[in-house]
């Protein structure tokens, strides 16, 4: 199987599915053998067909008698895989994104391979003035030109303002950068940097957070002699940032709430530095698997996994613990750059999400001994589900109090009212909000 074949299953497990790309990757590519060029090519065209998905049915919608939305899944995945080939990849040549593209489409059904041939070879005829996005509404061009629904535009628009939500869209069009961050419990930062060095792989220190490194040219992860030594593991800089806030001293007893797939979990155990216990909760038993491998692969053996609902109280956990995490499920709307997909869902995907979250917190706070410290973090940047549901939960909860961060190298506004909205295009790191809390009584 080559990259294309696999980019195209993948695209069509996301598009039926409505699976997080991520995942639809992990899954296939699992199963097949491809070197790392193809593997580089399925994933370039994955990632780019998915995060461009509104721009290529535009420059589809205006060639194709019969428009996008009502082509038929695999034609329209064939035809925005070609297209995004043509438009974006200039290490590909315009016949070769035809003629694969074409070839695919006979492997699958002979009957349209000339319909596509003829959108494809219309687009390079008209490439230099077919990307053109001609609407005149603000939302709507913003909405083809970076592939978002509408209504995410909207409300940004309305909460951030026209500059900003421009600077924002654009920040999470890039790439992402990615990070490991250091075991220390097994190597210094230096010394890993010096080992992936001897690999090939590009590393450099993060002055964000002292055990972080930026890595490039880092391929096929897991099958990394480093990685499978639990030498580093990876994880964003914002997720990081969670850990180090909490800050937890040694020896202690901490919850994580909703610890999958346990990087938050491991970052906290690390730097307990293997004492104390870490109770590390979640319902899926997949997802609790996860956990234990990670712990496993890093060599951590204070940190008990459960399984456990959030949204449940746990009377045995009452005034427990020293540390309680409360990483929530979220829209997601801070790592775009990492989970495309979250552009294309509907507003009402996320309407039950505030409720959730304001539940789990209370469960979570529940369970804080007096004096202990409470940590509320998402991946979103959304307010109804970041700085309102802590400012809800304040005005029922008087016992508790926002703190201020004092512990990373990170300079945010609000930092001494006791928590942290970080932003794509402000900061260069995933979105996120954490929120830091103490129990006074």
């Amino acid at each position: 199987m080559n990259a294309r074949e696999i980019a195209y299953k993948v695209l069509l497990d996301i598009e039926k599915n409505d699976n997080y790309s991520n995942m639809a990757i992990n899954k296939h590519f699992k199963d097949v053998k491809l070197s790392n060029q193809d593997r580089g090519l399925a994933t370039e065209i994955i990632y780019g067909v998915v995060e461009n998905k509104y721009y290529i049915d535009y420059i589809i919608d205006k060639l194709s008698k019969v428009k996008s939305d009502k082509m038929e899944i695999y034609v329209k995945t064939l035809l925005r895989m070609g297209i995004y080939q043509i438009m974006f990849l200039n290490s590909i040549s315009d016949y070769a994104a035809v003629n694969e593209t074409v070839n695919l489409a006979k492997k699958n059904n002979a009957k349209v391979s000339g319909f596509i041939n003829g959108i494809l070879r219309n687009v390079i005829r008209n490439k230099e003035t077919i990307g053109n996005i001609t609407v005149k509404d603000d939302i709507d061009y913003l909405s083809i030109k970076y592939s978002y629904d509408k209504w995410i535009i909207r409300n940004w628009m309305i909460h951030f303002g026209d500059e900003f939500t421009r600077e924002l869209l654009e920040a999470n069009s890039e790439k992402p950068s990615i990070y490991v961050r250091t075991n220390t419990l097994k190597i210094t930062r230096d010394e890993l940097i010096e080992r992936l060095q001897e690999q090939g792989v590009k590393a450099s220190k993060v002055s964000q957070v002292e055990e972080a490194i930026k890595v490039e040219n880092l391929k096929n992860i897991e099958n990394n002699s480093l990685y499978k030594d639990g030498l580093f593991t990876v994880q964003d800089i914002s997720s990081m940032l969670v850990g180090k806030v909490m800050s937890p001293k040694e020896n202690s007893l901490v919850l994580d709430v909703c610890s999958a797939p346990g990087g938050k979990t491991t970052h906290i155990a690390t730097l307990m530095k293997n004492t104390g216990k870490v109770v590390a909760r979640d319902i899926y038993d997949h997802k609790l698997k996860l956990i234990n491998a990670s712990c496993k692969r890093l060599d951590l053996n204070n940190v008990d996994v459960e399984s456990f609902d959030a949204l449940k109280l746990d009377k045995e956990s009452v005034a427990k613990f020293d540390y309680v995490l409360a990483d929530v499920p979220c829209s997601g709307l801070g790592i775009i750059k990492r989970k495309p997909e979250i552009k294309y869902k509907e507003k009402e995907d996320f309407r039950d999400l505030p409720p959730i979250q304001k539940r789990i917190l209370e469960n979570a706070a529940k369970c804080v001994k007096r004096g202990g410290t409470l940590i509320y973090s998402t991946c979103t940047i959304q307010d109804t589900e970041n700085i309102e549901v802590i400012n809800e939960f304040l005005q029922k909860h008087r016992n508790f109090e926002l703190a201020p961060i004092n512990e990373v190298n990170i300079d945010l506004d609000n930092q001494e009212k006791g928590y942290m909205k970080i932003y794509p295009n402000v900061h260069g790191i995933d979105g996120f909000f954490i929120a830091k809390l103490i129990r006074v009584r």
